[in-house]
Order: structure tokens, then sequence, then C-alpha cells
């Protein structure tokens, strides 16, 4: 049987994911329900695309992805359902399923209009539109009965990092901040690898900082686990396990982290330089 996962940026105090779950629930109580996260940022969906892409592999395929960010109703936006990857996703047609899957093409994209009789009254996304969608589909429905086909959808897009040929830089920027504070760019390591190959070193630089070595993982900044407490606060670059560099504060948080650290913010440059 397939997954029901929830991402949302209703956080857990209000009554919003409550009234979620227990409308699915209380169409098909045998449903699998998964939390990814409801502590998204209000309406930013850059912060939820990450999550999700960084995470809706882990799940069976044919699992189907409700996403509740910058989702509230508006008569003039469409909420969508597409199929890709072997798996659903819903959500409002926001450019947030543009962000995930910048590089992977939909297999089907459907406006859902279930709700669009004379009689029906919008209150909650959620629960009016997306929770009998994803019920339809869990029992094994056609998305045509619920949908009409449709080609486009809102596209946003993340920066990409680029290349700098005449000054052998490639130059990037902070798309995301992680719990523990670690500072994620755009700079993915094929495209560090692919320059990297031309040059006998190189140079990360981002505010007044240079440092010269990407470690594989986080624990090798750790030289010696006798004096393990020692490494606590030491800063490092590894590539993440999204293939993107990342500044990381070993055994950092949130408020003490390399976001905090540096005093980096969302959009803020990184750069690299190469030496040949």
């Amino acid at each position: 049987m397939p997954i029901i996962s929830l991402t949302s940026d209703y956080g857990t105090v209000d009554h919003r994911v409550a009234c979620i779950k227990g409308s699915l629930l209380s169409m098909n109580e045998d449903i699998k329900l998964v939390d990814i996260t409801h502590d998204i940022l209000p309406y930013n969906i850059q912060q939820a695309a990450y999550v999700i892409r960084s995470s809706y592999k882990n799940f069976p395929e044919g699992s189907i992805h409700i996403i509740c960010v910058d989702s509230f109703f508006h008569k003039d936006r469409k909420n969508i359902l597409v199929k890709i990857d072997g798996h659903y996703f819903l959500a409002a047609d926001n450019g947030i399923l543009n962000l995930i899957f910048f590089d992977i093409k939909p297999d089907y994209i459907f406006e859902i209009t279930l709700n669009k009789r004379f009689d029906d009254t919008i209150n909650f996304t959620a629960t009016d539109i997306f929770v009998p969608a994803a019920i339809h589909l869990y029992n094994g429905g056609v998305p045509e009965v619920i949908g009409k086909l449709i080609t486009e959808t809102k596209e946003t897009y993340f920066v990409n990092a680029s290349y700098k040929a005449s000054e052998k830089m490639i130059i990037g920027e902070v798309m995301y901040v992680d719990n523990f504070g670690n500072v994620v760019s755009n700079i993915h390591r094929s495209l560090f690898e692919l320059h990297m190959s031309n040059a006998t070193s190189f140079i990360i630089k981002f505010r007044n900082i240079v440092l010269t070595k990407i470690y594989n993982q986080y624990t090798d900044l750790v030289a010696d686990w006798d004096d393990e407490a020692e490494y606590h606060g030491k800063s490092a670059v590894i590539f993440n396990d999204n293939n993107l560099l990342e500044l990381t504060v070993y055994k950092g948080s949130l408020h003490n982290g390399a976001a905090s650290l540096f005093g980096m913010n969302m959009g803020e440059k990184i750069y690299i330089e190469f030496d040949s």
C-alpha cells in the first residue's frame, strides 16, 4: 500500500495539521501517514522544495505527498496533481513543484477540479481539496476522475551556480539553512569537479573567510577521537548528501552553527577560485 506524506508551513501549535490528519483518517482509517515536516517557514516554497527533494526518494514508489506550503485557497490559482518519478504530489500551483523537479519531467499534470461545482465552498485547501484527492489516489482511483489534464504550471527557479571563465571562478549562493545552522549552497559537486579537473588548487571565499579544503563528510573534521570535544565549534566545508557544497560547524546548532558564526543569509554569495 502507498504512504501519504504531509509537509506544511502550519507548525504544530495550531489546529491545521490535526484537521488534515483527522480528515484523512475519517475517509480511510487504515492509511499510513508520515509527517515530513510542518516547520517550513511561512510561504517559503524554496525551503520546502529543498526538504521534499531531499526526502521523497526514501518513500516507496506510489506514495502520495501532500504539500501545504503557500497553499491557502484563491479562486484564481489552480491546485494541481503531478505524477513524477513514480510519486504523486498535491500542491498549489505556486511554483514549488518546478523547484523540486527542475531536472525531471512529469509523467502528467492535472488541475484538481473535484471542488468546482456550484455548491462547493472551499474553507481550507488541505481538507477540502488535497485530502479527497489523496484518498482517491490511495484507493486506486485515476486522476481523470478528480481533475483535467493540463500542460503548463507556474515556473519558479532556484538560481544556478555559474562558472566565470575569465576569473576561473564558480559563483554560487546560499539556498538553505538547516536545523543545525549548516549553510547549503547551490554549488553542485559535479560543477566543482568539472573545473577542478583543470586546476591544481582552489580556495573557497565568503564574507571575509577563506577556506582551502573540502571534507568528504562532516565527521572527517575530527582528527583525534580521543579529544573529540576539542573540535566542537570548528568550521568546515563538505559536499552534503545532496552533493551540494555546505558550510558547517562541528556540533553546531541553528543558533551557534555556520549561519550565525559566519553571518550568512539566504542569497549570499559563495565563491570558489581555481588556480592552474
